[in-house]
C-alpha cells in the first residue's frame, strides 16, 4: 500500500488470536497501537476535525482546542498537521509525559491546569473548563469536547468493519474500556446492527463514576470518569450489556504479564480491558471469540505500568494477579 499522507495509516490494524485454554472461548485483540498516533483514538480525531470543518464550526487555517490525557491529543496534532490547523493540548499532570512529548513533536501546544491536585486525581473538571475557554476566546477557535462530539462515536465504523472483515465466522463478544464512551459507543451499537447477540461489555476503572459506583481517585489515563465530572453525552448506555470496574493493580499486572508472556506492549486501560474477559472467559459468562483492542501501547507508560519503583511506591505491585493471569492463560505463549 503507497501512502501519500499519515492519515492514509490509520486503520486496518490486525488481530491477534491468543487461546484460552480450558475454556470455549479465544481472546482476540485488535492492535489499534499499530495506528500512526498509538492509539485507536486516531480515528475519532480525525472523524471529529473533518466534521467540523465540512460543516463550518471550524474554517481552514483555523485552531482546534482540546482536554485531553494524551491519546486523543496526539490523534488531533496529526490532523492538524495534514489539514493545516492549530491545535491547543490543554492537559494536567495525570498524562503521560512521552504524550506531551509526542504532542509537541507534532506541533502541538501544550497547555496545563493550575491548581494543586493529588497525582492520582485526573483534573478533566479543569481542563474541560480552559479548553472551553480557549475555544470561546481565541479567534477561529473551536473547543473539539470530545465527551459530547457526536463525531467521536462516528470515527468508529471502520475499526467495527475492518473487525467483521477480519473474523467472518463471527463475534460473540466486545470488551472494551469506556471513558468519554466515544469508541464503546460507536463499535457497540455498530456490532450490535450486525449482529444483537453479541454480547458488549464496558470496562471503567474502580473510581470511576460511569456505571453509579461511589467515585475516588485512580491511576488509569484516558478511560473512566472521575468523580465531579459529568459523563459524556455521546456515552449509550442502551448499547451496552454490562458495566464493570477494574482496580488499577488488575490493569497495570496484566499489562505486565501480557508484555512477559506474549511480547506485547499494552497500556494500561488494555491491560484491565483483558483482565476482565479472562475474568468472564474463566467463569462461563463469555464464550466463542471475544474481542478487544489494544487501545494504545505500553511504550507511553515504561515510565509508571512498566517500572517497578513506580509501581511499588504507590502499592500497585501484585503477585496474586500473576498468578491468577498464569492460571487462565498457563504455559509459554503458544498459537491459537
Amino acid at each position: 500500500m503507497l501512502c501519500t499522507t499519515v492519515s492514509q495509516l490509520i486503520g486496518q490494524t490486525p488481530v491477534m488470536p491468543i487461546a484460552v485454554p480450558n475454556s470455549d472461548a479465544t481472546l482476540v485483540l485488535k492492535l489499534e497501537k499499530n495506528n500512526p498516533g498509538g492509539s485507536m483514538k486516531d480515528r475519532m480525531a480525525r472523524s471529529m476535525v473533518l466534521t467540523a470543518l465540512q460543516d463550518g464550526r471550524l474554517q481552514p487555517g483555523g485552531t482546534i482546542v482540546e482536554s485531553s490525557s494524551g491519546n486523543t491529543g496526539i490523534g488531533l496534532a496529526l490532523a492538524a498537521v495534514e489539514l493545516g490547523l492549530r491545535f491547543i493540548a490543554v492537559v494536567d499532570h495525570h498524562a503521560a509525559p512521552d504524550k506531551i512529548r509526542t504532542m509537541r513533536a507534532l506541533g502541538a501546544e501544550i497547555r496545563y491546569v493550575e491548581g494543586d491536585f493529588r497525582e492520582d486525581e485526573v483534573a478533566v473538571v479543569e481542563r474541560q473548563r480552559l479548553a472551553a475557554q480557549l475555544g470561546a476566546q481565541l479567534p477561529d477557535a473551536l473547543f473539539m469536547n470530545q465527551s459530547d462530539n457526536p463525531a467521536n462515536p462516528e470515527g468508529y465504523a471502520g475499526f467495527v468493519d475492518e473487525l467483521l472483515a477480519q473474523l467472518p465466522e463471527g463475534i460473540d463478544a466486545f470488551v472494551g474500556c469506556v471513558g468519554t464512551g466515544g469508541s464503546m459507543t460507536g463499535i457497540a451499537q455498530r456490532l450490535k446492527r450486525a449482529n444483537a447477540a453479541i454480547r458488549t461489555i464496558a470496562v471503567e476503572p474502580a473510581g470511576s463514576i460511569i456505571f453509579g459506583k461511589p467515585g475516588h481517585p485512580y491511576y488509569q489515563s484516558g478511560t473512566g470518569t472521575p468523580a465531579g465530572d459529568e459523563v459524556g453525552k455521546v456515552l449509550d448506555y442502551g448499547c451496552i450489556d454490562e458495566g464493570v470496574q477494574v482496580t488499577d493493580g488488575q490493569a497495570f499486572e496484566t499489562a505486565r504479564f501480557i508484555a512477559r508472556r506474549y511480547g506485547l506492549l499494552v497500556g494500561g486501560s488494555t491491560g484491565g480491558t483483558i483482565y476482565k474477559a479472562l475474568e468472564f472467559i474463566a467463569a462461563g459468562k463469555l464464550h466463542g471469540t471475544v474481542v478487544t483492542p489494544v487501545a494504545d501501547g505500553g511504550e507511553k507508560y515504561l515510565g509508571s505500568v512498566f517500572d517497578d519503583e513506580w509501581m511499588a511506591k504507590r502499592d500497585l505491585l501484585d503477585p496474586t494477579i500473576a498468578a491468577q493471569l498464569d492460571a487462565w492463560l498457563p504455559g509459554r505463549a503458544r498459537a491459537a
